[in-house]
């Protein structure tokens, strides 16, 4: 079991996908062992809450982080630089 804990890795590839949704870091909750399936949660007090899977590929559970914060209602913001 070389993959048991995130990795900073891991916690670069969640956060470039909630800061692209305008979440602040803050309110992003990851738990610290990675469990399958995963998990994206919206949180009673709005905050999410996240388990990275143990066997699911990080690349593959980012487009299903970004699937699963539309699904619960947000949306990516726009690049305000163009």
């Amino acid at each position: 079991m070389t993959d048991g804990i995130i990795n900073m890795d891991d916690m670069e590839a969640v956060f470039s996908v909630t800061d692209a949704y305008g979440i602040h870091r803050e309110s992003v909750s990851v738990e610290l062992a990675k469990e399958d399936p995963g998990s994206v949660q919206k949180q009673a007090d709005q905050s999410l809450g996240i388990t990275i899977p143990a066997t699911i590929p990080l690349t593959d559970f980012v487009e299903t982080l970004r699937i699963e914060l539309g699904s619960l209602g947000f949306l990516p913001i726009e690049d305000e630089e163009e």
